[in-house]
């Protein structure tokens, strides 16, 4: 063999051993999980759908078309039409702007209070963990969606009231989940010599104590997405979500469900594309799951 040639094969042994990147490592342990890329796909398209729904005009979402009032799903009408005649493609393809703000916003809610809360609770332990965690216990103790529904009746109906309802439900898990992490890293070694050279509390969690606790947050942020959709579609079919006439996917199911032996495509195709907005999150959260946990490396 040549010399260029072992150099060669020396370099591509060298690249297929490469000590990855953390985050490098993440991706290759993603990449491996099948569910996980499935779940990743199905966002993409889902992504692309949100991206196209901004160019379409709210006006000719509820425009009615009533020549074309129950039409079954055809090459002009791919969903088909509801009973004012309007496209339920558009419809379903619009509504993901509700689903996706919905999600994120009351995810971002979620996360922000319970990361907060549950790190000082970990963190200074004592009367201030017994307060926080009981008023943790009292919110969990109280049915999702009857909480939502009691916020959403307080603060009128809309969107912004909808992605707070949902956010406060969700942030009992977080609380627990942030601080069963930050007490698993409070007493290490870095912890105390930060608390030794004079570090106030506030900048201890944030740069030390979070980041060393982060990944089960992580994996709690992608599993609280798709419940959040769900508690949310649910909040908006028994009429205290969205108002009419946007077409939430929830919404969209309960203004059509007397048709439902009519013109069964009208419950259909919204309740399909919850499924599989709900579905990718929770693969893809599975995956990062078993990216992130040590113990699952390499089973799959």
């Amino acid at each position: 063999m040549s010399k260029k040639a072992k150099e060669g094969a020396v370099e591509l042994v060298a690249k297929k051993y490469k000590k990855r990147s953390q985050m490098g490592e993440i991706v290759h342990q993603i990449k491996k999980n099948k569910g996980a890329v499935a779940g990743f796909l199905i966002l993409a398209i889902l992504f692309v759908a949100f991206i196209i729904s901004l160019f379409i005009p709210f006006a000719r979402v509820t425009a009615p078309n009533v020549p074309a009032r129950f039409t079954a799903p055809s090459l002009q009408f791919p969903l088909g039409t509801d009973n004012m005649g309007r496209n339920m493609l558009i419809s379903v393809i619009f509504g993901i702007r509700y689903s996706f703000a919905i999600g994120f916003g009351s995810a971002g809610l979620s996360t922000l209070l319970g990361v907060s809360l549950g790190s000082i609770a970990g963190y200074f332990g004592g009367k201030i963990d017994d307060v926080v965690m009981r008023l943790s216990d009292v919110l969990a103790s109280i049915p999702g969606l009857l909480f939502g529904m009691v916020i959403v009746t307080t603060l009128g109906q809309s969107l912004q009231n909808l992605i707070i309802a949902v956010g406060v439900t969700g942030t009992p898990i977080f609380i627990r989940m942030t601080r069963a992490s930050v007490l698993t890293v409070r007493n290490n070694e870095y912890i105390e010599a930060a608390r030794a050279i004079g570090f106030p509390n506030w900048k201890i969690i944030l740069s030390q104590v979070l980041p060393n606790g982060l990944s089960p947050i992580i994996v709690t942020v992608t599993a609280s997405l798709g419940i959040t959709i769900i508690v949310a579609a649910s909040l908006s079919y028994l009429g205290f979500g969205v108002p009419a006439p946007h077409p939430e996917w929830g919404k969209l199911i309960s203004s059509n469900r007397e048709f439902v032996r009519s013109a069964p495509w009208l419950l259909t195709y919204p309740g399909v594309a919850i499924m599989m907005t709900v579905l990718a999150f929770n693969l893809l959260g599975d995956g990062l799951r078993d990216a992130l946990d040590p113990k699952l490396k390499g089973v799959r």
